[in-house]
């Protein structure tokens, strides 16, 4: 089998097949993992998988931090909206780890099996197909140009919300649009800063910020397509705005030299209609992407894996993965997948378009309703909390995957 994409849903992908006994080959186009600004929220689902799979303790070394709340900053106050102490299980709480760090830990972990293999500057260029139009394999091409053949019985499309694969195979994607894109940017944090995730809307923008140790990575929200012409007003500009949304970081902003330490993400909603095709597979963003709200979209990928790790580990054993066996995938995430998205289109449409557009109860000064139920009854706040950290089907690690829990050796 081989795995298009390095990333969370890719690399546990190929731990749980490899642990099967699968011949799983992972291709990562980039060198190493190191990219800025990915997600970095390892959820209460994924961090029992990984108990599960007896990773527990070497997570337990990497460098992260712990989140047990979101908070609302309001202009009529702070208001806690999740609560994650009061979830079931023994993680209550999301860990923020450095993207590359967590994938590091997957891929020491897969090395240890004989029968996976991680190839980094790896770039998929196209899909191997029979006459009848079965996918049997893949071309990519290396670091020095060359471009090769690796034949599989499954390719798995892991490679994000912009997947080449998906392409290739020419799925049909379902759009629902998004009303905002996302700057990211950091600031310093300081030690009485206020703790946990935190949001701060008013009239016309809005910003989450997560305290990442000694800095917060926050995310503005900009109109959808603004982004060039909110450039050229220039990075002074740009601090005004941060610092009337948020005054207590105004003396900060001065490590923001310019635009160029504040990254786009271009934010996408949308949904394959079909997940597969004869000897293809796409899970996590490749099949939907998610939209940044909750920071969903790792737990989601990571849940997909586990998904389709169970389904097809057998058949792939037995050299029998039809399409009816890939189908299967899809059946078993689509229920979580449309909710998720579904709550995240009601809070886009009724929320942060009205506040970008100025016309929200925010924007008028009103606290929503949803604010004042949390504020009247705190045990409400375990809701949003169990649909962030934990989704609607957590998927537990397969019988052929456990493992005792041990320190992998790092490399």
């Amino acid at each position: 089998m081989a795995v298009v994409g390095g990333g969370p849903a890719g690399m546990v992908l190929g731990l749980l097949l490899a642990r099967a006994g699968v011949e799983v080959t992972v291709l990562e186009k980039h060198a190493d993992f190191l990219r800025d600004f990915r997600g970095d929220t390892v959820h209460a689902s994924t961090l029992t998988l990984l108990d599960e799979l007896g990773l527990g303790p070497s997570f337990a070394d990497v460098p992260h931090q712990l989140i047990d709340r979101v908070q609302v900053m309001l202009d009529s106050g702070v208001t806690t909206m999740a609560d994650l102490s009061r979830l079931p299980g023994p993680h209550k709480h999301i860990a923020i780890v450095p993207q590359w760090d967590f994938l590091d830990l997957l891929a020491d972990a897969a090395k240890q099996e004989p029968t996976f293999t991680l190839r980094m500057n790896a770039e998929f260029t196209g899909l191997v197909r029979t006459g009848g139009g079965r996918v049997t394999g893949l071309r990519y091409r290396t670091s020095d140009g060359e471009v090769r053949e690796l034949a599989a019985d499954l390719v798995v499309a892991a490679d994000g919300r912009r997947s080449a694969v998906r392409e290739a195979a020419g799925l049909a994607v379902h759009s629902f649009g998004a009303p905002m894109d996302v700057w990211w940017f950091r600031v310093p944090r300081r030690p009485d800063d206020p703790t946990g995730g935190l949001g701060r809307f008013s009239s016309g923008s809005g910003l989450a910020m997560i305290p990442r140790g000694d800095y917060f990575q926050c995310a503005y929200l900009i109109r959808k397509g603004t982004d060039r012409r909110l450039r050229a007003e220039g990075v002074e500009a740009f601090r005004e705005r941060v610092a009337k949304l948020v005054p207590w970081v105004a003396d900060r902003l001065g490590v923001i030299e310019s635009l160029d330490d504040v990254k786009l993400l271009d934010v996408k909603l949308d949904r394959l209609r079909r997940w597969h095709a004869d000897g293809l597979l796409c899970v996590g963003d490749a099949a939907h992407a998610m939209s940044p709200i909750g920071g969903v979209g790792i737990n989601l990928a990571v849940q997909d894996a586990v998904a389709a790790a169970r389904v097809v580990a057998g058949p792939a054993k037995l050299g029998r993965i039809t399409p009816a066996v890939l189908a299967k995938v899809r059946r078993r995430r689509w229920f979580a997948t449309v909710v998720t998205q579904n709550i995240q289109r009601l809070v886009q449409n009724a929320f942060l378009r009205r506040t970008l557009d100025g016309g929200s109860t925010v924007a008028q000064g009103r606290t929503p309703r949803p604010v004042r139920l949390m504020r009247r009854f705190p045990p409400l706040q375990v809701v949003p909390a169990y649909l962030v950290a934990i989704g609607l089907r957590p998927e537990h690690a397969p019988a052929f995957a456990r493992r005792e829990p041990a320190r992998v050796p790092r490399t």
